[in-house]
């Protein structure tokens, strides 16, 4: 099985690949703007994708501004135009730009997208210190869910599915994981790896029957 991973250079995009990697079966084609593929290029995304086939495509690429990046007084009232738009380029469009040339040069497939549990609710303004998180963050990401259901119904020889991941432990304070976990029925953050199961599962001929769906992983948050 060959597997296309985008964002491969990313948190969860090496996670997987160091976790499916360990399957001798899966070959895995990383793409990553820090490996010199811009997914935002238009034609050379037609370029690469005529140039490569595979079984199946995980898209974790997109700009995340992380709790680290966050700064206490950033507010959505002075956020930039620019960032903003940037945001839906790259966590929209180009998405829909892979998965579309993907789609054209293979006769069937899987591919795995991934929203955000910040595509269903607001991020909580408390959790970052009175700053606000990217606007464009959610809207993007709900794009992704809306986008996964569209291509499911106009591809139907593909199965494509789409991820919703909660917060994923990776560097932040303790005060911001103790207030994360606050009221989440599995009170914690998530570990990078648990992410994996569900991708194998994905990729498995078990989720043949799975398509244009969106599988949570969040800890409980959307129950909330």
């Amino acid at each position: 099985m060959k597997v296309i991973v985008t964002g491969s250079c990313g948190i969860v995009g090496k996670q997987i690949i160091r976790d499916l990697k360990k399957n001798a079966n899966i070959k895995i084609i990383e793409l990553d703007i820090k490996l010199g593929h811009d997914l935002t290029n238009e034609k050379q995304v037609i370029k690469i994708f005529k140039k490569i086939s595979a079984d199946s495509l995980i898209n974790c690429f997109a700009i995340n501004d992380h709790i680290t990046n966050i700064q206490e007084k950033k507010n959505f009232l002075n956020y930039s135009l620019e960032k903003f738009s940037n945001t839906l380029n790259v966590n929209v469009t180009a998405l829909f730009s892979v998965c579309r040339e993907f789609i054209r040069n293979n006769s069937r497939g899987r591919i795995i997208n991934f929203s955000s549990i910040y595509g269903y609710r607001s991020p909580r303004p408390s959790l970052y210190k009175g700053g606000h998180k990217n606007p464009a963050y959610g809207a993007s990401k709900a794009a992704v869910s809306n986008l996964t259901k569209y291509l499911a119904i106009h591809a139907p020889n593909f199965n494509i599915n789409c991820i919703v991941p909660g917060g994923i432990s990776n560097k932040q304070s303790k005060s911001f994981k103790t207030m994360y976990a606050k009221d989440l029925p599995i009170a914690r953050m998530m570990e990078k790896n648990e992410i994996s199961g569900l991708i194998k599962f994905l990729l498995s001929k078990d989720s043949a029957y799975c398509t244009g769906s969106e599988f949570f992983i969040d800890g409980g948050w959307n129950a909330r």
